[in-house]
């Protein structure tokens, strides 16, 4: 199955793969889809100097893709030390209650990582940066249409820009601003997403912009059915980030084993969206640490990026803790179709031959 997507690209699938992992990201792109690397986690551009260094190394010279984290109003800036100065004492105390009467256990005594910085808009520039000195083939934005002059710097080195869509104003604003492809990224989406569901949204942003640019449908997909209905609904290709969390690759990037067993367990109702994560709107895997955001006496999230550094360490912590009832993990309500461990290469061909089969029952309908 190939789209003129997949010409412009150079790639074999209509299948853009975003994953936090390196392994992933590589896997996904050696089996002809576009694995895109989210850098979010990388505070120091060296760290993802060495990354990209390693992709280039381990693609098999198939193109790959990054994404960074640009929130269109510039949220507060400045040192991890002078940031953590501006979250209330209220919130930190919450935080160690919740985690103690969670059963969470405290980081060793020398263990002094900072929280992530890659939500700062000076540590996105430097991914841009870096990036831009590697072979990328494409710069995604998870939170809209990156500064007009990261887009021309990118579009300087021949290298397309998408951005993420909740609505179809969404859509036609990313545009004005000059991104060349636009994500409809649904309600039921992992991570960052709008009001609007994938199967009222993919229609309005195609209708909206499709003529002008492609536009990538996200938010439920996990199986062949579903990419057939995001390319009759107008998509020129999808979107995937929740379905390879439970591959094998994922899991030579984390030793945080309690997370995939989490979202093996999980269902398709098992998720919330909820501004705890980053103080944004994000959707995440229900568990009990989420669930303590909503009791009663619970503090209202901070505004981004002080949310995050105010958890990072709780983070650090149930990850260490190895609990599945606890973990705090971005997933989609895709979730539900996420029932074994499987490498990269058997996902895709899964999705493929289900796609061929959708295809092939709607042609005899024909």
């Amino acid at each position: 199955m190939r789209t003129e997507l997949c010409e412009r690209f150079g790639i074999e699938h209509p299948i853009f793969g975003f994953t936090p992992s390196e392994h992933v990201a590589a896997a996904i792109s050696r089996v002809g889809g576009l694995g895109v690397l989210g850098c979010v986690r990388f505070n120091e551009a060296a760290e993802l100097d060495e990354v990209l260094h390693w992709m280039d190394a381990n693609t098999g010279g198939r193109p790959y893709g990054v994404d960074i984290v640009m929130p269109a109003s510039v949220p507060t800036e400045g040192a991890a030390v002078d940031l953590d100065a501006l979250i209330p004492a209220g919130h930190r105390e919450f935080v160690d209650r919740t985690l103690e009467r969670l059963g969470v256990p405290p980081l060793p005594e020398d263990d002094r990582r900072d929280g992530v910085l890659g939500w700062l808009h000076s540590v996105a520039r430097s991914h841009v940066d870096v990036a831009l000195a590697h072979p990328v083939r494409l710069i995604a934005n998870a939170l809209g249409s990156p500064p007009r002059d990261v887009t021309e710097r990118a579009h300087e080195r021949g290298v397309p820009v998408a951005a993420l869509a909740g609505t179809a104003e969404h859509a036609r604003r990313h545009v004005a601003n000059g991104v060349d492809l636009v994500v409809a990224q649904g309600y039921e989406a992992g991570g960052h997403t709008g009001e609007v569901a994938s199967m009222v949204l993919v229609p309005e942003v195609v209708d909206a912009v499709g003529g002008q640019v492609p536009v990538l449908a996200a938010g439920g997909i996990g199986s062949g059915r579903q990419i057939a209905a995001a390319l009759a609904l107008g998509a020129d290709a999808v979107w995937m980030g929740s379905c390879w969390l439970t591959t094998a690759e994922y899991s030579l990037s984390t030793s945080d084993s309690a997370t995939q067993r989490a979202l093996l367990a999980a269902g398709s109702g098992d998720t919330v969206r909820s501004r705890v994560y980053t103080g944004k709107p994000a959707r995440l895997l229900r568990t009990r640490w989420t669930e303590a955001w909503n009791e009663p006496g619970a503090p209202e999230p901070l505004p981004m990026p002080l949310q995050n550094l105010l958890v990072a360490r709780a983070h650090q912590r149930i990850a260490l803790a190895g609990d599945p009832g606890v973990v705090s993990m971005p997933v989609g309500q895709v979730v539900g179709r996420m029932n074994e461990v499987l490498p990269v290469a058997e996902v895709v061909h899964r999705l493929l031959t289900e796609l061929a089969e959708t295809l092939g029952r709607l042609g005899d309908l024909r």
